[in-house]
């Protein structure tokens, strides 16, 4: 999917609806613009708190499993040399 659109005053345009809805995009997201050769490369910087909320889930633990996991990380990492 391809659109035109016309860069106005202090360099802003506006992404069309439909890409927008598209991509998903959200008033206030952040994005990052590379560019490479002759275009401008948008690409969505999703936020880690968002993505852990909606995104789905993979793997399930219960409260204790993490807890000993964790216990289990600490000494490992804290061990007394």
């Amino acid at each position: 999917m391809a659109e035109v659109v016309v860069i106005g005053k202090k360099f802003l345009m506006e992404i069309p609806k439909e890409i927008r809805e598209k991509a998903n995009l959200k008033e206030g997201q952040k994005v990052k613009l590379t560019v490479k050769g002759k275009e401008i490369i948008l690409q969505l910087i999703i936020d880690p708190l968002e993505l852990a909320l909606t995104a789905s889930k993979f793997a399930e633990t219960t409260f204790e499993e993490f807890e000993q996991e964790s216990e289990e990380m600490q000494n490992e990492l804290f061990k007394e040399r």
